[in-house]
């Protein structure tokens, strides 16, 4: 995809910039090896293609091995891939291809744990549009490949109605009335509230979704009571992994989490080079 090479594009960019000094000292440019990646934490895989791409983008002569596929899990000590070709080539790809893997493994990971804290359920587990600008792409790509869902991609693939738009509007009915008349007749209209008139207001005013934002145990079951499968109930608001079958027990259809993307933190990979002396 052309947004993902921007992204590559900018990572080697900003590493590179005029000329990696330290390898163009130290390297003949025609000097050849190999370099394996190596897991140094158990983790789930996502983001080979990009790594890929990384090191075609400035040789693409080289070749590139993967021993793993994006949602597979990975054991410490375990070789993800490997790539061979120039040296220089390998040196200054290093870290930009490690960047996006330990980024994109990191989502893929919390985004397992909390997937397999639902196994059996059928409520559906999203993510939020809390990523990182530039980003949002491959970070929900990694959700997916961590067996999630995404929610929006962003402000044009869908309707939200959040609190700051029924305060403009001035109500729940208005803001849901301006929606229908402005958007196409084939994109549900979601509602965020908070409290049990917020769930009424968007009942009657013929919400598709509602999401119950940041409510209690006992305002998600009146909440769940009331809607009696009349729309989709979305729960939302600092969910963790500790919330997950809690929430999925009360009889909600989805549960969207910011922290599968925001609180991810990047797993541990290294890049292991063999070869070089005389080319």
């Amino acid at each position: 995809m052309h947004s993902v090479q921007h992204l590559i594009d900018i990572g080697l960019a900003e590493d590179i910039g005029s000329g990696d000094i330290t390898t163009d000292a130290l390297v003949d440019p025609e000097t050849k090896g190999a370099g394996e990646i190596v897991a140094k934490e158990d983790l789930v895989l996502a983001g080979v293609d990009v790594a890929r791409r990384v090191f075609e983008t400035l040789d693409p002569s080289v070749v590139f091995t993967p021993a793993f596929q994006d949602g597979d899990r990975v054991e410490t000590g375990a070789g993800v891939l490997t790539v061979s070709g120039r040296l220089r080539t390998l040196l200054k790809g290093e870290r930009t291809a490690l960047n996006f893997l330990q980024r994109l493994s990191g989502i893929a990971t919390r985004v397992r744990s909390f997937a397999d804290a639902l196994a059996g359920r059928s409520v559906r587990l999203v993510d939020t549009r809390k990523t990182a600008p530039g980003w949002r792409v491959l970070e929900k790509y990694a959700v997916r490949i961590g067996g999630a869902h995404n929610h929006r991609m962003g402000l044009y693939d869908g309707v939200l109605i959040k609190d700051n738009h029924i305060a403009v509007c001035g109500g729940v009915r208005e803001a849901v009335n301006r929606a229908r008349n402005g958007a196409s007749h084939l994109i549900k209209i979601e509602v965020e509230v908070t409290d049990p008139a917020g769930v009424r207001e968007a009942l009657e005013a013929g919400a598709d979704v509602i999401m119950l934002d940041n409510m209690d145990e006992a305002g998600i079951r009146e909440a769940v009571g009331m809607i009696q499968d009349r729309a989709l109930v979305e729960v939302s608001g600092g969910v963790t992994r500790s919330d997950l079958t809690r929430l999925a027990d009360l009889g909600v259809d989805i549960i969207s989490s910011g922290a599968l993307t925001h609180s991810a933190r990047s797993v541990d990979l290294s890049m292991r080079i063999q070869g070089g002396g005389a080319p």
